[in-house]
């Protein structure tokens, strides 16, 4: 009945094998495609927040309706990372549920993470610069520009305990959106779960990792070349990323990934774990 009426997405207790069988390709993967897929997810997160900013220069906009648009064009950097195929660190922090479940090892986790997040950053800074070599950050009158830059200032002056909550906050939506879009069959079904959770983190101000690994070094490129406001530092971006690293982290591996584990593979979701084999790797 669920076919005829077009409902065929994954059941919950089978996206977490999925999520399991997809985590022991990811830490088993060789370094250098590794390193190549996590550049390339550093440069789509790059790209949404480009397009984000597009959104967010443009001052005839309302708050709130600039927060959903800007949300809302952001979230393709989360679309091409999992349709075309690349890897986020904020997303692979769900590699938790392979490694609580004993299929991988707590140094695998440790080095997927450290690569991948390196990779990210070289990917989003990269972009970052090659957006600021074709003087794109001169659009609307430089407004693009100099927004970028009151967005490293706000981001600097956040503190320790906001930067970590609101990274916390993001990578549960963010950990959900991957959750649900590996519930679907099809392209289409993969859009319709990113798409609303992406937008609603961004929306809301929470702070991802990666995106600031786009937005701290385009604004530092901006600033050299014209002063514009405070300020934006090395300093300034790894008092940041520090903590919004760490709440990333605990939003995904242990508010999603370890919650889900518990609940579909360590049986308190109401029936025993499925013995059934893994489902083959997406």
């Amino acid at each position: 009945m669920s076919e005829l009426l077009g409902f065929d997405a994954y059941a919950p207790r089978e996206v977490a094998r999925r999520i399991e069988t997809v985590g022991v390709a990811k830490a088993n993967m060789a370094t250098l495609p590794l390193l190549m897929l996590g550049v390339l997810a550093g440069a789509f997160i790059a790209l949404g927040g480009f397009a984000f900013l597009i959104v967010k220069a443009d001052a005839s906009l309302g708050w709130a309706a600039s927060q959903w648009l800007g949300g809302l064009v952001f979230s393709v950097g989360l679309l091409m990372v999992v349709v075309a195929g690349a890897e986020l660190f904020t997303g692979n922090n769900l590699l938790a549920m392979a490694w609580a479940e004993g299929l991988i090892g707590t140094r695998a986790v440790l080095r997927n993470w450290l690569l991948v997040c390196m990779a990210n950053f070289a990917g989003a800074a990269g972009m970052a610069l090659l957006i600021h070599l074709s003087g794109q950050t001169e659009l609307h009158g430089g407004a693009l520009g100099a927004r970028v830059v009151q967005i490293a200032q706000a981001k600097q002056e956040l503190s320790w305990t906001q930067a970590f909550f609101r990274g916390v906050l993001c990578n549960v939506l963010v950990c959900l959106a991957v959750w649900m879009a590996m519930a679907g069959r099809s392209v289409v079904d993969k859009a319709v779960a990113i798409v609303p959770s992406i937008a609603t983190f961004v929306a809301a101000g929470f702070e991802h990792s990666i995106a600031n690994m786009f937005f701290f070094p385009l604004a530092m490129w901006v600033q050299a070349e014209s002063a514009v406001g405070a300020p934006v530092t090395v300093s300034g971006m790894l008092a940041n990323l520090v903590p919004v690293i760490a709440g990333n982290l605990v939003g995904g591996s242990v508010f999603v990934g370890l919650t889900y584990h518990l609940i579909y593979r360590r049986g308190l979701g109401g029936a025993a774990p499925s013995a059934d084999a893994a489902p083959p790797h997406p």
